[in-house]
């Protein structure tokens, strides 16, 4: 059965201390063979950091690492405490909130956009419901960054992680073909396509 969002909120609060080690290639991702992976990091900055100015609510926004990009007016969301106490370090200008992504904490029309970034692709299917729907309450865009489809995964995995203090943790992951995930939205553009990762932006109205 696909990761309970409970239970990805236990992962991600232990995760968070070494979050950023996933993209900055460092500890345990020192080792492993990702050609191309920083500069699509780089990439993928760019494409966050030329979103036009609005007001933008990151949900899931982890340690704040994508956040830090986005421009105009910018606030954070993330279940896990230490996610956000990193993330408003991070991002001193934003205001976070701890709080459940499928039951967004806030007024109807209380943006112009969501972006998440790895968050979409571990949500099972009445989860991925539930978040669009509320998307679709508080905003008018939704952009999603996520994991692209490449050689050695499934489109849909359920994954053992081991964390650097040896807890063990069962993940629900999916992989994207950019087009793909447009054509589940129902709509929209990809504004990037890699190895690694995929951004695509869809109206939400």
């Amino acid at each position: 059965m696909p990761t309970t969002i409970d239970e990805m909120k236990t992962y991600y609060d232990q995760r968070a201390a070494e979050y950023d080690e996933w993209y900055l290639g460092t500890g345990v991702y020192a080792a492993r063979p990702r050609p191309g992976w920083h500069e699509e990091v780089w990439d993928i900055e760019q494409v966050i950091a030329n979103l036009p100015p609005l007001r933008t609510l990151d949900v899931a926004c982890g340690t704040g690492f994508l956040t830090r990009f986005v421009r105009g007016e910018v606030s954070g969301l993330d279940q896990s405490q230490r996610m956000i106490e990193i993330a408003t370090l991070r991002v001193p200008g934003g205001r976070f909130t701890v709080g459940d992504g499928l039951a967004l904490p806030f007024a109807d029309n209380s943006f112009d956009r969501i972006l998440t970034g790895h968050f979409y692709g571990h949500l099972n299917r009445d989860e991925r419901v539930r978040f669009l729907a509320e998307a679709r309450r508080v905003a008018n865009e939704l952009v999603i960054i996520d994991a692209a489809l490449h050689d050695g995964v499934q489109p849909e995995e359920q994954q053992e992680r081991i964390l650097n203090d040896g807890s063990r943790h069962l993940v629900y992951k999916r992989y994207f073909d950019p087009n793909g995930l447009v054509a589940e939205l129902g709509g929209g553009q990809v504004l990037h396509g890699g190895t690694w990762f995929v951004v695509v932006a869809t109206p939400l109205r």
